[in-house]
């Protein structure tokens, strides 16, 4: 079967078969993980915020506005 589609060597068989293997298994994350960029944004702006405001509380500590 290898020589049949002229491979001689099967390391070079195996590199063929595993890039293959690699673009699948991108193609699977991909579809997984497509929208859970919008989960971690929301999260990542609510933590913006609350460090927003604790640093707008420590300027007012520190220099009495």
């Amino acid at each position: 079967m290898i020589r049949l589609l002229g491979f001689d060597d099967p390391w070079i068989w195996g590199v063929y078969l595993l890039c293959i293997l690699s673009a699948l298994l991108c193609l699977v994350y991909g579809i997984i993980n497509w929208n859970r960029e919008g989960e971690l944004e929301a999260i990542e702006i609510k933590e913006e915020a609350a460090w927003e405001a604790n640093e707008e509380e420590m300027q007012e500590k520190e220099l009495g506005l």
